[in-house]
């Protein structure tokens, strides 16, 4: 991918979407927003990310290039985990999710030209069944607390299968962001 507009500002922390930036050739810059997240609410998940990633890619004032905020949550029997805030939080999230199917919800908004794109990408995934033993041995090893769902595919210790877009479980579902950043003229494919 050949970046046509000078400058792509990712809006938020996360290693795992700079990576995938990176392994998509793209020059960028990471800043990220500074927004109160417990002061968005939705009625959907899929409602959450995209209000979540819009306010991202919307508190980076740059009129010189792109903007993406994104947004991950995991949902399981209609609740919504996040990230885990301590590690005894990531074992009880894991304990939840683990032998069972769930799924990933990320929000991508991308803020270009005073224009605006915003979309949900959603995957289902499957952990493998865990003793409470073995979830808190990965906590300890992963330290999982800036992960949606106190877990992230990439380590491949934890999933059993999934469907659905790969990176998109890992935080940035490129192929739809590689379609937005194209139509809004930011990318040539």
């Amino acid at each position: 991918m050949k970046d046509l507009s000078g400058r792509i500002i990712l809006a938020s922390a996360s290693p795992r979407r700079k990576e995938l930036l990176e392994k998509a050739g793209l020059d960028f810059d990471v800043l990220p927003a500074d927004i109160d997240e417990s002061k968005i609410r939705a009625a959907s998940p899929r409602l959450l990310v995209k209000r979540l990633s819009r306010a991202k890619a919307r508190a980076i004032d740059r009129a010189d290039g792109a903007v993406i905020g994104a947004d991950t949550v995991v949902v399981y029997g209609g609740r919504v985990y996040g990230k885990p805030h301590t590690k005894d939080n990531a074992v009880a999230m894991l304990s939840k999710l683990c032998g069972r199917w769930h799924s990933v919800y990320t929000g991508v908004t991308v803020v270009y030209g005073g224009r605006e794109t915003c979309f949900c990408v959603r995957s289902r995934v499957k952990l493998k069944a865990l003793s409470i033993a073995q979830i808190a041995d990965y906590v300890d090893e992963i330290n999982p607390i800036d992960k949606a769902g106190a877990y992230g595919i990439q380590d491949g210790r934890l999933v059993e299968k999934y469907k659905g877009s790969y990176t998109n479980i890992v935080g940035l579902p490129m192929e739809k962001l590689s379609d937005a950043l194209g139509r809004a003229g930011v990318i040539d494919d």
